[in-house]
């Protein structure tokens, strides 16, 4: 199989996985503003051999969506094998598998991140996975679990032996988990290496337009996947995508941030409400509908809160209007708050 889903751009701008936070509402905006690739959160591959529910609400997309990928870790290569048949039912445009996460209770299970301690294993689980699935399979990986033990180069060869058809790299080691900067240089080496033919994307530190635009220049990846510096910001991929075809950057008023915000919101609660009524239904609840719309307002005035501060970063003395958005219990008193906002900052 080879990256035929893929965008056929001088350098594609993509969507980083991010637990909890790259959801269908949020992808929705990030490929409105410009995002040329998704991948969904990342998904254990127990919970979707046990049909957890919270795990197939990950795998949910719609068509506008395309091409996206869905992203699956796990540590014991029957497990993953098994799963294949439940995300490949979902029709996405390849898998991803994740090792690459660095944080304890995934990388302490040997999944993620934690494999690169287990390079052998690593790199028969993928084999593995893409000699039994039917779709093209990708990997996000890191630069090494150490710096004392980093063979990027020698085992992303490995990698692209196994035959996955694209690459995307972190520029940190595991242990790094996210602190320090993410080592570009070291993703260069891979893109580089004149023995690798697949895509390889860089992931790591990019929260401007002007970032993507030079580490494209200077490491020549093919593509740019961003992941924190769109929390709050699904405008840097359009601002990325103006930069690329030399165009000047747009401001982003707050004006506009609130109205983006506020869509964010309703996208959530909308597509909470169906989720927790189709549960309810299946439950058998007497009350379906009542119970539904109300279990996901409060799961989407929930999850939303993680996103406020990053939309409204930088305004002046906004610490009163974000605790009122993290505390309000419902959606038409934070809809309210946001609407002070917009008058506030006019």
């Amino acid at each position: 199989m080879n990256a035929t889903f893929l965008p056929q751009k001088d350098c594609i701008v993509g969507l980083s996985p991010m637990d909890d936070i790259t959801d269908l509402p949020f992808r929705t905006l990030c490929k409105e503003m410009g995002a040329d690739l998704l991948v969904t959160e990342f998904i254990a591959s127990e919970a979707l051999n046990r049909d957890a529910e919270k795990s197939l609400r990950k795998m949910r997309f719609t068509p506008g969506q395309r091409p996206i990928g869905i992203q699956i870790f796990g540590a014991d290569e029957d497990e993953l094998l098994r799963c294949l048949e439940v995300v490949e039912q979902a029709e996405p445009d390849f898998i991803d598998i994740n090792w690459g996460c660095p944080v304890r209770k995934v990388a302490g299970k040997g999944a993620g991140s934690g494999i690169l301690q287990d390079i052998p294993k690593m790199l028969a689980i993928t084999a593995s996975l893409v000699r039994h699935a039917h779709l093209p399979v990708t990997v996000k990986t890191r630069i090494g679990y150490s710096h004392d033990s980093m063979m990027i180069t020698d085992f992303c060869e490995a990698l692209q032996d196994t035959g996955i058809v694209a690459l995307s790299i972190h520029g940190r080691t595991k242990t790094q988990m996210y602190s320090g900067t993410a080592d570009w240089s070291m993703i260069g080496a891979v893109k580089n290496n004149p023995r690798m033919h697949i895509p390889i994307f860089g992931n790591g530190d990019i929260v401007t337009a002007a970032q993507a635009v030079e580490n494209k220049r200077r490491y020549g990846v093919d593509g740019i996947l961003i992941g924190r510096g769109a929390i709050g910001n699904p405008w840097i991929f359009e601002q990325c995508q103006r930069a690329f075809r030399g165009e000047p950057e747009r401001e982003i008023s707050v004006a506009e941030r609130v109205d983006v915000c506020r869509r964010h919101l309703q996208m959530a609660i909308d597509f909470n409400r169906t989720e927790m009524r189709e549960k309810s239904k299946l439950a058998c609840s007497s009350e379906p509908e009542r119970e539904g719309v109300a279990k996901g307002e409060r799961t989407a005035i929930f999850e939303m809160r993680k996103h406020y501060g990053a939309y409204f970063k930088g305004l002046y003395n906004f610490k009163p209007y974000r605790l009122a958005l993290v505390s309000t219990p419902t959606a038409e008193a934070t809809f309210e708050v946001l609407d002070r906002i917009k008058e506030h900052y006019r």
